[in-house]
């Protein structure tokens, strides 16, 4: 055997154990969410199965009214009738009220599913750390929690119920024909071949034209979500003609594969009616003969007819039970993956309580690289004393944001470790690691709500005096008073009633109630104009004081209020020293402040 032919065999046996895995990731994850719902499935089986016996035991009852009511009635007796009238209203009475029953109860017992998913989905994603969102994009996150888990309510809300009911019905019925007939059932039987060639037919054709829907519709919401996130970049760049021309081809592609499957349909239900209708058919010929003969009576006939009939009649559900099935499996699948993620940064399993922080921040012997073998810290000592105001200098790509990341621990170092008042942060509990170092970044995120809500997010259990009193130390209060409604005054998505500036103070607000030993700027007064700055630079001298304060900037302006500046190339520091010594000096720093005091001019 050639090479290539071995390499392709060890390619196809990895795709099926990776199939194999993803198999039964989505299957622990289906019964973990089943699991509390045990009785009420029970219960639900219980029910179906009694309300389809009921519906299947029409025709065998229209059969005793035919064959043993009528020729009674004609000896004027007409209790066989009465009795067969009332039986045949008890069964449809009754299994017309268990249906509304199985119904109800299967509606909760998918209700309650889907909510335990979307809740694990929600905090899962949230919990899972900045590395796993910084390369899986909110478009495809988004597309978890609504296409995916839309795929699946429409399963458990119809598709469950029709497959329930459809083999439950299609079962019953064949053994009561058989009862009722064994030479008609055999002919019902004999009808299985070519139905089951036709439906293995459609399930392997259709099982990859579904999958290829999902991804479809999958790669429409990332890209509008995307789209739309980015809106301002769009408009900058005027790149709505490319957009609409990606766009224009993703929705052709989700319409040629969707007009796939239902040509797939276009076989599969016209080829399910002409199978149904040949059985009934060969039974109606076969039993006519028979009953010519007197081998058989005309109710039962009848009954065996309607039975036929009655077989084919769940298989069209099914099939989209199948379509619906192939959409729900392969949303499991990528919402079992999205679960099946582990936080990077795990919280520790025995944690040290650190009540009240200084805020000394060391650096010992630390190396980090987002990907292995390419350090951003090839090795890295830095000690930051408790009360100290650092400002980080460097060109891009120089390890600032990587330093501040490792500060907040949003990533851990792979070799050595960053301490807080000598404190490993990998081993100090997650509710006082958060308290005691808060990091403000350039975007100044706002969410949906009031300026008052998005200022006690530092401090939710803050009282309004508290609120405000932050806003006035940062000098947000008179912007603030001077909006619509004040302090309830909603910011829109992205804080959309406000400015650049305005948002960085509500920041600083929120900070400042948050009251951190440590406080991470990374570039917070990059995106403001002069006047914005001046604005944010006062609150800066308040923000900071008291507390270790570490200020990522390009801006030197911001760097004058420092107590020391830290000038960083390719993951070392390379001048460590005072603002005045410093520029006093000839290096990366003083050369950096002359080209700055010269573009003022």
């Amino acid at each position: 055997m050639s090479v290539l032919g071995v390499e392709g065999e060890e390619r196809d046996d990895l795709n099926r154990a990776e199939s194999a895995q993803i198999r039964a990731r989505s299957l622990r994850l289906l019964g973990s969410l089943i699991r509390p719902m045990r009785a009420r499935l029970v219960l639900s089986i219980i029910v179906v199965v009694i309300s389809t016996i009921s519906q299947v035991a029409g025709p065998a009852i229209i059969a005793y009214g035919i064959d043993t009511g009528l020729p009674a009635l004609i000896g004027s007796d007409w209790m066989p009738v009465a009795f067969a009238g009332l039986a045949y209203l008890l069964a449809g009475v009754t299994g017309a009220l268990l249906i509304a029953w199985f119904t109800v109860l299967s509606a909760q017992i998918s209700q309650a599913i889907l909510f335990d998913l979307r809740r694990r989905v929600f905090l899962h994603t949230q919990r899972l750390s900045l590395e796993f969102h910084e390369s899986y994009t909110s478009g495809r996150i988004i597309s978890r929690q609504t296409s995916d888990l839309d795929a699946i309510r429409e399963l458990l809300d119809s598709g469950i119920n029709q497959l329930v009911q459809g083999v439950l019905y299609m079962l019953f019925t064949a053994v009561a024909l058989f009862l009722l007939d064994v030479e008609s059932g055999f002919i019902l039987l004999a009808s299985l071949v070519p139905l089951a060639a036709l439906t293995r037919w459609f399930q392997v054709r259709s099982q990859t034209m579904f999958r290829r829907t999902r991804v479809a519709s999958a790669r429409l919401i990332v890209t509008f979500v995307e789209t739309m996130t980015g809106i301002r970049a769009v408009k900058a760049f005027r790149t709505e003609k490319r957009n609409e021309a990606e766009f224009g081809g993703l929705v052709e592609e989700y319409r040629a594969t969707n007009a796939r499957v239902i040509k797939l349909f276009g076989i599969y239900d016209p080829g399910l009616v002409l199978i149904g209708n040949v059985a009934v058919a060969v039974v109606l010929l076969v039993g006519g003969f028979r009953v010519v003969d007197g081998g058989l009576e005309i109710g039962v006939l009848l009954a065996a007819v309607l039975y036929t009939r009655r077989f084919f009649d769940p298989m069209e559900d099914m099939a989209m039970f199948y379509n619906g099935y192939q959409s729900a499996t392969a949303a499991l699948e990528k919402i079992s993956g999205v679960l099946e993620e582990q936080p990077s940064v795990a919280d520790p399993e025995h944690p040290v309580d650190l009540w009240e922080s200084r805020g000394a921040v060391a650096f010992d012997g630390v190396e980090f690289g987002y990907v292995e073998g390419r350090p951003i810290l090839p090795h890295f000592d830095l000690d930051i004393p408790a009360g100290q105001t650092i400002a980080l200098v460097g060109s891009t790509g120089a390890g600032k944001s990587t330093l501040a990341k490792l500060v907040s621990r949003f990533y851990d170092p792979t070799v050595g470790r960053v301490t807080l008042d000598g404190i490993d942060l990998r081993q100090l509990h997650p509710k006082d690691l958060r308290r005691a170092i808060v990091m403000v970044t350039q975007e100044a995120y706002l969410f949906s709500g009031t300026v008052a809500d998005n200022i006690a997010i530092g401090k939710p259990d803050a009282t309004r005096e508290e609120i405000e009193a932050a806003a006035r130390a940062v000098g947000a209060d008179t912007f603030i008073r001077g909006l619509p409604n004040g302090y309830e005054t909603d910011v829109n998505k992205r804080g959309g009633r406000v400015s650049a500036g305005q948002r960085q103070l509500i920041s600083f607000a929120r900070a400042f109630l948050a009251d951190p030993a440590v406080l991470i700027l990374d570039e917070a007064t990059a995106s403001l104009d002069i006047p914005s700055e001046r604005l944010v630079q006062d609150a800066l001298q308040t923000l900071l004081a008291d507390r270790t304060a570490i200020i990522i900037a390009h801006r030197l302006s911001t760097v004058s209020i420092a107590d020391r500046v830290l000038v960083m190339e390719h993951g070392r520091i390379v001048e460590d020293g005072t603002p005045e010594d410093l520029i006093a000096g000839t290096g990366r720093f003083a050369q950096l402040h002359a080209s700055w005091r010269e573009s003022l001019v």
